[in-house]
């Protein structure tokens, strides 16, 4: 259950209790980072790599995203004004342009991941009513819209009473996944994963991967799987206390970090590689499946729509409150930075939802639209986190926000491994990356256009390279997918 912080009967008392405690706070976390992808993880490695590149992988993973975490830690420990977290870091390191060029990024993936989110929600559901079908027909669109409104008013009532929500769907799907791991742990055979531990005599695609390749391939897959570690900073403006958002960050990574270590290690000692990569997804119901029986197959069904719903509601929460947030700063249309009467950023609700809304009914009558708008926008959530890293990597460089004779030792290390790693999330991207370039260009008109409405300089020299170096990778990007090199789909 979400915390709350009491107080005495006067205004800022009042104010407090409408704040969120460090359960609620991790509850975001987890429950933004665990959302589908887990219930894949045994086929997607297991098609890519061997047991041993997995642990190889996961340990490089790990590292890179502990790092991020302290990164987040530290940031919100030194920089306890910044409210919106992703995009405050990026905005108070780079400028107002990149700022908001992470923010018009990051909230265009969210709202889009949120109509990918919904389908899956109702695809998961057609395991138990099939006339869902795979989560895009009449019958899905409707019940997804059905939800959607439900979340947006559930949130409309107050971002505590979501968080609140959102904690105790978190607990129910994190109890889903121990179950599993306590299953296939006692069912679990060491001879089984280690047959071929390092994957001499796999097969991908009719090729002997060596172990590099291996290990870069399952870490192209960890990419996806935490996004959500900043959850609590994006809404740091309501937390209780600023410590719990460092708190929260860490503890929630490390708790998915086991969750999907565990998860994915433990299922290659249940089935071989070959069979694993055979599962049709969600893979952890063939895996539950083969320990207990059928009902394993449903369990993990019912425990993915539980897990679909619960990231559904977080990601609403951070779609709205990172614009919100952004436009209290002047960087978004000044429209995002109204509340309700509850403290609920209710404007920029309406509007991302409005778009989640139209975008349910385009994957109806137009697949392809939508589509080709979520793969230039997949990978635009990504760049945050390396200015994140970049602007801790700077304060330790530049001494800004350090005492006289404070150590910075270890702070610099973890900014140098976590800003290389966020280099890695980009790159590992791939096409996905240059295609974002497409989204970001055209934010670069909004932010002109807000600039000169308020009657603002649009640019100083490191920002007008910015732009011209965008607009050249969205040229390159245009020409690529004219010669078909690299496509929407």
């Amino acid at each position: 259950m979400a915390d709350v912080t009491h107080g005495n009967a006067d205004a800022a008392a009042e104010s407090s209790e409408k704040k969120l405690g460090l359960s609620a706070l991790v509850a975001l976390v987890v429950g933004s980072m665990i959302g589908g992808g887990v219930f894949s993880l045994p086929q997607n490695f297991a098609s890519v790599a061997s047991p041993g590149a997995l642990i190889v992988g996961w340990v490089i993973t790990g590292i890179g995203m502990l790092c991020l975490a302290f990164i987040y830690q530290n940031l919100s420990a030194r920089c306890p004004e910044l409210d919106g977290g992703i995009y405050s870091y990026a905005r108070a390191g780079f400028g107002d342009f990149i700022g908001f060029q992470s923010a018009w990024g990051y909230w265009f993936s969210a709202w889009l991941g949120n109509v990918s989110y919904a389908v899956l929600l109702f695809s998961a559901i057609s395991f138990f009513m099939p006339v869902f079908g795979d989560g895009n027909n009449l019958a899905s669109i409707i019940g997804a819209s059905v939800v959607l409104w439900l979340v947006h008013t559930l949130v409309l009532r107050g971002v505590r009473e979501a968080a609140w929500i959102n904690t105790i769907l978190t607990i129910i799907k994190v109890l889903v996944l121990i179950i599993f791991i306590i299953a296939v742990l006692i069912a679990f055979r060491l001879g089984v994963l280690s047959a071929d531990f390092w994957g001499r005599m796999m097969q991908v695609d009719g090729s002997h991967p060596d172990l590099f390749n291996q290990v870069k391939s399952t870490m192209l897959v960890t990419t996806w799987v935490f996004i959500g570690i900043e959850g609590a900073t994006v809404v740091s403006a309501r937390a209780a206390k600023r410590s719990d958002i460092g708190k929260a960050t860490v503890t929630g990574l490390l708790g998915a970090l086991a969750i999907y270590v565990l998860v994915s290690v433990l299922s290659m000692g249940i089935l071989d590689q070959a069979s694993l990569a055979g599962l049709k997804n969600p893979s952890m119901a063939g895996v539950l499946e083969s320990v207990v029986g059928p009902w394993g197959a449903k369990f993990v069904a019912g425990g993915v729509v539980l897990s679909v719903a619960g990231a559904l509601l977080a990601w609403t929460l951070f779609a709205a409150e990172l614009p919100k947030v952004a436009a209290q700063d002047g960087v978004f249309p000044e429209i995002f930075a109204r509340e309700n009467a509850r403290n609920s950023p209710s404007v920029a609700l309406w509007i991302t939802n409005g778009l989640v809304q139209v975008f349910l009914l385009l994957t109806l009558f137009y697949s392809a639209g939508y589509q080709a708008l979520f793969s230039i926008a997949t990978a635009a959530i990504l760049p945050p986190y390396l200015f994140s890293a970049a602007y801790g990597l700077k304060l330790v460089w530049t001494k800004e926000r350090y005492r006289d004779g404070e150590s910075r030792t270890k702070d610099l290390i973890v900014a140098l491994i976590a800003t290389v790693y966020g280099f890695w999330l980009c790159y590992a991207a791939g096409s996905s990356m240059l295609l974002s370039s497409l989204l970001f260009v055209p934010g670069a008109v909004v932010y002109i256009a807000k600039k000169r409405l308020n009657q603002q300089r649009c640019f100083n020299r490191i920002e007008w390279v910015v732009l011209i170096a965008l607009a050249a990778v969205a040229l390159y990007t245009i020409i690529l997918l004219s010669q078909g090199a690299i496509s929407l789909t």
